[in-house]
């Protein structure tokens, strides 16, 4: 039964619509899910400050963490369970950092960390629903004081990441460079997906919003 599982399960995610046009070996990555971001930034004041819709990089570790929640109901505790954001490495330009790659492992200069406000299920139209269905929506709140600077970079967390303790990091190290699988992911934090963009400079006077959808 369990072999019939993952030969069902590899049927549909290899038949699924894939962007980047790497490797069959990486079809979890690529293939298996699509991540999209939707992005506000509102003043204190009411003001529409930046709104933005990007699409993004589904990580190689993302496999990983599939892997691991098939295999047990205990191992990792969490699926996907936090948003973090970042101001890049050091040299990038802010108007055009490089392009994300399916590669990435953690961000390069994380500065805040967050659990979600509200997971919904998402319905054909992109409203919540109480039905499961093969769309999520991650929702992250930054309040003013939250998240302060010119962002470039961020990614959806899971695994081993705690929203509990948000302050504990163990990301994977390097944060790109040539991917090595036989890293032990275990007490690390699983970077599920990956964007880079045109900055954002987040002030202490606005609240950032962002909803992360993922497709399945």
């Amino acid at each position: 039964m369990l072999r019939k599982l993952i030969d069902r399960i590899i049927y549909i995610w290899g038949n699924l619509k894939t962007s980047m046009g790497i490797s069959y070996h990486d079809f979890i990555s690529t293939k298996g899910f699509k991540g999209e971001l939707f992005i506000t930034v509102v003043g204190v004041d009411g003001r529409l400050l930046d709104t933005r819709h990007i699409k993004n990089i589904i990580t190689r570790d993302m496999s990983l963490l599939v892997s691991r929640l098939l295999k047990s109901n205990n191992e990792p505790l969490r699926g996907i369970s936090m948003l973090a954001v970042g101001t890049g490495d050091v040299g990038w330009d802010l108007q055009n950092p490089p392009a994300p790659t399916n590669t990435q492992r953690s961000l390069y200069n994380e500065i805040a960390r967050k659990g979600f406000a509200t997971v919904n299920f998402v319905d054909a139209g992109g409203l919540p629903t109480a039905i499961p269905t093969n769309v999520v929506d991650f929702t992250t709140v930054y309040s003013e004081t939250e998240a302060v600077g010119p962002l470039v970079e961020m990614g959806l967390l899971g695994g081993d990441a705690n929203p509990l303790a948000p302050g504990i990091k163990n990301p994977i190290l390097p944060p790109n460079g040539a991917y090595d699988p036989n890293v032990d992911v275990v007490g690390k934090d699983t970077l599920c997906n990956y964007l880079t963009f045109p900055v954002i400079n987040k002030p202490a006077t606005a609240v950032l919003t962002l909803t992360w959808r993922i497709t399945t």
